[in-house]
């Protein structure tokens, strides 16, 4: 029962909006800074970001099972609980990295989520509880109100954690630096917490004020609506990490990408749970058109660089996340049912994340998962405004009939692919715009209907890109692993290239004699190129080479007889293309030279010193680098695993990066000689543009490649040295490029 002296206090609605912001924050900054702790164990894969991910959400979800089950106690005793669970999560922190053996090739996506949980399990469990409780404990004051708009505020701390991360604590601070100061954040909650616990002593909890109001058990939402609830957290969630796959396999490979669907993701909450509904109803009122139209113009684009399929992606989520978070919102519960209405929606996040994470790498060849879940939305988008507005044009059973024969229509002219004649270009001809427009106008006339809306929807992407796509995965032309998803392409000549998402990873020509003859970034004239063919005369008959980063296998053919080389892959799929003589070069050329699989760091640290006489790191297969091979620590196990006089050779082509001032620094700091060498494209040799780096402690090695010309000095360097414990990108950003 209430006491009536405490019912006259202030609710103090911004200590609890301050403790849920300052949880909030802690949470989403300590996300990026774990994940970047793990990077020189894991390098920078997309999919390691959406296993952190799911550990997260799994994590969200135990915190919410257990805000739910302490309920049953009364507010002084849940203040009690909560902060003895919080003290004893204090007692991980500062966070490190959890020390494990590495994982057995192809089982990353079950050890990677398991060291991410040993790392900050405890902590983050113990923060996650942190809306639900909070939020509860705010409405058992009797004059709090909704309650629910606090859960607005949280993501908005979540969002504002998130990007904190990339802009402030990472190019300010060390590895150590921040994650100390983030157990000083999470000692000031503490202190928060205890003071919300403190404001609401002698209060009942809103399930007791409900039973004794209604003399009787509180009420309980049925399973139907429980099932709603937990679909319009799953699709959210699910469309958020696949954005975020499909962003940086299919569209384009950019540093930092996916920082942004999780920050959208997140500000749809605060969007949708406000007090105001004017701005979530606007964008529920455009989200059927967001994405049809969107959701389109992303799957014509799918496997080309492509900004405006990027920026499509990018606004369909953010949109469709915030109408059906809207939805979510419309059935909310009375605060009685609070906790259990959060538990419900955490788990239905933790599924969308296991169907992205875990379940789709292992059952799909592409993305599919990206147009599975819009269709998902596509069914569960509230059409109310859309059905108000035109639905009763429809209503009598003529027009229900016209309805279904335009929504066959739009069926027969997708399985007839009436589009697919162009997709190869990324062009359509003027009538086929016209068509494409007509479609899509008249899918948005299918929004007064569910099941047409939905059928128009499975057309469209079925039409502008998923037939075509279907016919690569039936061929058996595409392969998925944890590191990425590769397709093999045959040209109308003959050659053969492979591609790693949209990055070309490798090409071989026709014709026997073409067939040994390095292409793409490895052409004779190209830096790595120029050093591999003076490897006899610098080291002698028997040099030893060592090559971060197999591909198809292209720098095997500069190997001459009586060397020793060893290859170094982190991906097995990429192996099995060689293996199975899609490619043959390494069959053709060095067939008795072992390749080592597993990340190249951790196996160089494994072997003996002075192994080899030239190093090449050649293992940046797009624009999103693996930064653990960039750090001074990086750079003495490579230096440890060549003599004295070995040459170094890193390939740096990147379009958003500028490594050339990152490696000088490197080099400066380990007192290196360093020339770079940058070639040009030839498209009729199948030669493309690539930078290389040369870097050796012996002055000699680097005058023998400069007396052939085209090599040059280094920029000055910039910033400082990057090591395990301090990187950031962000100073050397090319933003141009990102226009």
């Amino acid at each position: 029962m209430t006491d009536t002296n405490t019912a006259s206090a202030p609710p103090r609605r911004w200590l609890f909006t301050l403790t849920i912001l300052a949880g909030s924050f802690l949470l989403f900054l300590v996300q990026p800074m774990v994940a970047r702790m793990a990077l020189p164990r894991l390098g920078g894969a997309p999919n390691v970001w959406n296993s952190a991910m799911l550990v997260y959400q799994a994590l969200l979800l135990g915190g919410y099972a257990y805000a739910h089950w302490i309920g049953r106690f009364t507010l002084a005793r849940q203040g009690m609980i909560h902060i003895v669970v919080l003290l004893l999560g204090g007692l991980t922190l500062p966070l490190a990295l959890a020390e494990i053996a590495p994982p057995a090739p192809g089982w990353e996506a079950l050890w990677v989520p398991w060291l991410f949980l040993l790392t900050v399990g405890p902590a983050f469990f113990a923060i996650s509880a942190q809306a639900p409780l909070i939020q509860r404990w705010f409405a058992a004051h009797p004059g709090a109100g909704n309650p629910y708009p606090l859960y607005a505020a949280s993501n908005l701390g979540s969002f504002a954690g998130l990007l904190t991360y990339p802009l402030l604590a990472e190019p300010l601070l060390s590895i150590g630096s921040q994650s100390l100061y983030w157990a000083f954040g999470y000692a000031l909650l503490i202190v928060f917490v205890i003071s919300a616990v403190m404001a609401r002593r002698g209060f009942a909890t809103p399930r007791e004020v409900a039973q004794q109001e209604s003399d009787g058990p509180a009420h309980r939402t049925g399973w139907k609506t429980v099932l709603l609830w937990l679909a319009l957290s799953a699709v959210p969630s699910g469309l958020m990490l696949s954005t975020t796959t499909f962003l940086t396999t299919d569209i384009m490979a950019m540093p930092l990408l996916w920082v942004i669907p999780l920050g959208l993701y997140l500000l749809s909450f605060s969007i949708a749970f406000a007090e105001k509904r004017v701005i979530a109803g606007i964008f529920v009122f455009l989200a059927p058109v967001v994405l049809l139209v969107d959701g389109s113009i992303a799957m014509f684009s799918a496997g080309r660089a492509d900004l405006l399929a990027a920026v499509a992606s990018i606004v369909l989520l953010f949109v469709v996340a915030i109408a059906l978070h809207s939805r979510l919102y419309e059935k909310r519960p009375p605060a009685s049912e609070l906790t259990r209405f959060y538990l419900v929606m955490s788990a239905g996040g933790a599924l969308g994340g296991l169907f992205t994470a875990l379940i789709a790498p292992v059952l799909f060849d592409w993305t599919w998962e990206h147009p599975l879940l819009v269709l998902a939305a596509a069914v569960l988008l509230p059409l109310g405004p859309w059905k108000r507005l035109i639905g009763g044009k429809f209503s009598n059973p003529r027009m229900a009939l016209i309805l279904l024969g335009a929504t066959l229509l739009i069926v027969f002219n997708a399985a007839l692919g009436v589009f697919q004649s162009t997709l190869a270009e990324s062009q359509l001809s003027g009538l086929q715009w016209a068509a494409l427009l007509g479609v899509l106008f008249l899918s948005v006339l299918l929004a007064a209907r569910r099941w047409s809306f939905v059928l128009a929807c499975a057309a469209l992407l079925l039409s502008l890109g998923g037939i075509s796509n279907l016919k690569t995965s039936l061929d058996g032309d595409r392969e998925r692993s944890y590191f990425g998803i590769y397709s093999l392409r045959e040209e109308p000549d003959g050659d053969k290239l492979l591609m790693h998402g949209t990055t070309i990873h490798g090409v071989q020509r026709a014709g026997d004699e073409a067939a040994e003859e390095p292409t793409a970034y490895y052409g004779r004239n190209s830096g790595v190129g120029r050093a591999l063919v003076q490897a006899g005369a610098m080291f002698g008959p028997d040099a030893r080479v060592g090559v971060v980063g197999l591909g198809v296998g292209t720098l095997a053919c500069y190997r001459e007889k009586g060397q020793d080389w060893t290859f170094f892959e982190i991906d097995p799929e990429v192996l099995h293309y060689s293996d199975r003589g899609d490619f043959t070069y390494l069959s053709r050329c060095a067939p008795d030279s072992p390749v080592v699989i597993g990340d190249a760091r951790i196996e160089l640290e494994a072997m003996a010193a002075d192994r080899f006489d030239i190093l090449v790191i050649d293992a940046f297969s797009s624009d999103a680098i693996p930064l653990h091979l960039l750090t001074a620590e990086a750079m003495d196990i490579y230096l440890r695993s060549l003599g004295e006089d070995g040459l170094l050779v890193m390939h740096i082509s990147n379009n958003y990066i500028r490594l050339e001032p990152v490696i000088a620094r490197l080099a400066q700091s380990r007192g290196l000689n360093a020339r770079l060498r940058a070639d040009s494209e030839e498209q009729e040799a199948e030669l493309f543009g690539s930078t290389w780096v040369a870097l050796a402690r012996d002055p000699a090695r680097i005058a023998a490649l400069e007396a052939e010309g085209g090599w040059r000095e280094l920029d000055d360097p910039e910033g400082p040295v990057w090591t395990d414990d301090y990187a950031s990108i962000l100073p050397y950003l090319v933003w141009e490029n990102f226009l």
